[in-house]
């Protein structure tokens, strides 16, 4: 197939890395050119990385390196697209934004898709004058190493749409759910709740974040613990999510008076080198405030 993906950050480029591994074509766009030659870049660190590992070969990385090329034009991104995939920040008014653009400029055929982690595709689909063609794939990050894709059938979905959604995910070699439109779906409600009853905790004084994620990656075979996760995800994203499911679902979703003043700090986790813990060169080396490791 033809594949667009809109944004190059670490999601977008990670998404277009495993869509040119399974042997499709992929356009990458974002609105610069830096942008774009970031995600470039993430994709060739991220097979390079799979080639040291033994995960692929050298030949292997140069065809889906050849398979993928960059533009800052949505137009003549989407234009032979089968499949468009946005992965722009998680703000409605933009995702609609996107979505009608990309109806513009696209055949009735193509399907548009949105990797949200937690915002109403429905409401997304409610901009297209074709909104059965509209899906969501929610990608687990990084794509290249996640196996799980989340499919969110919108109320406008159709049963084609479905089907090929399905399809797709599992050509790319990844496990699918498919879950209704619900906020928050099921990982990203789930995965939420634990996470904020995990700062609270810490924040109660029951234990340490490194011994909270300990308990919850050896008792519960979590590959990570819930508060590191929340570094790696970002303090700024999961707040906005919280904020949202609060409204939509009730106040079991208040945020966490910690995680709002470390976001006001500034301290987002693994981007910023710090959130409940301290990081250097993208390692985890200590934690923030009192506690020990």
């Amino acid at each position: 197939m033809q594949i667009a993906v809109l944004g190059a950050g670490s999601m977008g480029h990670g998404i277009a890395q495993v869509s040119a591994t399974a042997g499709h074509d992929v356009v990458l766009r974002d609105v610069e050119d830096d942008l774009v030659e970031d995600g470039l870049e993430g994709i060739r660190e991220n097979l390079q990385g799979g080639v040291d590992r033994d995960k692929l070969t050298e030949d292997e990385m140069a065809a889906a390196l050849e398979r993928i090329e960059g533009t800052t034009d949505l137009e003549a991104a989407v234009a032979d697209a089968d499949l468009v995939i946005e992965a722009v920040p998680e703000d409605m008014d933009l995702k609609q934004q996107v979505f009608s653009a990309v109806e513009d400029a696209t055949g009735e055929d193509t399907v548009i898709a949105s990797n949200t982690s937690s915002l109403s595709v429905t409401e997304m689909a409610s901009a297209l004058e074709n909104p059965e063609r509209a899906v969501g794939l929610h990608f687990f990050n990084p794509p290249h190493i996640m196996d799980l894709v989340e499919i969110i059938i919108a109320e406008q979905t159709d049963e084609q749409t479905e089907e090929f959604a399905i399809d797709y995910v599992r050509d790319i070699e990844k496990e699918d759910v498919v879950v209704r439109d619900t906020a928050g779906f099921a990982t990203s409600r789930l995965g939420l709740a634990l996470g904020l009853e995990a700062i609270r905790m810490v924040e109660q004084g029951v234990a340490s974040p490194a011994d909270i994620d300990e308990g919850m990656e050896i008792g519960y075979g979590h590959p990570m613990g819930p508060i590191e996760l929340t570094d790696h995800v970002g303090l700024d994203v999961r707040l906005h999510i919280a904020e949202y499911l609060r409204e939509e679902l009730g106040e079991r979703f208040k945020p966490p008076q910690s995680l709002r003043r470390k976001v006001r700090a500034g301290k987002l986790g693994k981007k910023t080198g710090e959130g409940y813990y301290v990081w250097e060169d993208g390692e985890r080396v200590g934690t923030s405030g009192d506690w020990d490791e």
